[in-house]
Parts: structure tokens; C-alpha cells; sequence
């Protein structure tokens, strides 16, 4: 899985990595957002969600100590990460201004 995942940051388009865990709340309330983010951004961005008891090794690795974290990198570079839920607009406009950042 590590190194999919590296091909994936390595994208030039941004990647949003969502770490959940099937048992927290909170993440069943970001992933409605996150599909609301997908529709908003279309093809600018992708959104991805690695569970974190799937794969402890990454969330380690990238700090991950709560859940959700959100974390967006463009070209194997972590740009933005920041724990908790987080509204549709701000996703929405960060994934926009770190696609047009890119063109």
C-alpha cells in the first residue's frame, strides 16, 4: 500500500486524503461532506479515504493521531492537514485555489 500511495501524492492534481475509522462518528458525518466537496471539484481534485486501522503504517507515518484527519498533497508534498470535520465550502475552495495554484 505504501508505495500506491506514493504514486497517488504524487499526483499533479491535489489528492485529499480522508483518515477515518469505521467506528467514529464524526468521520460517517465528513465522508457526506467529502461527497458534496467531490461533486463541487469534479475532476480538479481527487479524494481518497484510508482507514487508519487498515493501515496504521501511513497514519503514522503522516502524524495522524486523531480521526478524521484531512490532509491534501499535490506532488508528494503535504500542502494542508488539519484534524476534525470541516464544512463543504472550505474543502471546496482549498482544493480549488491548490488546483489553480498547479495550472
Amino acid at each position: 500500500m505504501s508505495q500506491k500511495f506514493q504514486e497517488l501524492i504524487n499526483s499533479e492534481k491535489p489528492v485529499l486524503i480522508d483518515f477515518f475509522a469505521t467506528w467514529c462518528g464524526p468521520c460517517k458525518v465528513q465522508s457526506s461532506v467529502l461527497n458534496t466537496v467531490k461533486e463541487n471539484v469534479g475532476d480538479l481534485a481527487r479524494i481518497v479515504k484510508i482507514d487508519v486501522d487498515q493501515f496504521p503504517a501511513i497514519a503514522a507515518e503522516y502524524g495522524v493521531r486523531g480521526v478524521p484527519t484531512l490532509a491534501v498533497f499535490q506532488n508528494g508534498n503535504l500542502l494542508w492537514k488539519e484534524s476534525g470535520v470541516h464544512d463543504v465550502n472550505t474543502l471546496t475552495n482549498l482544493l480549488q485555489n491548490f488546483a489553480n495554484q498547479s495550472n
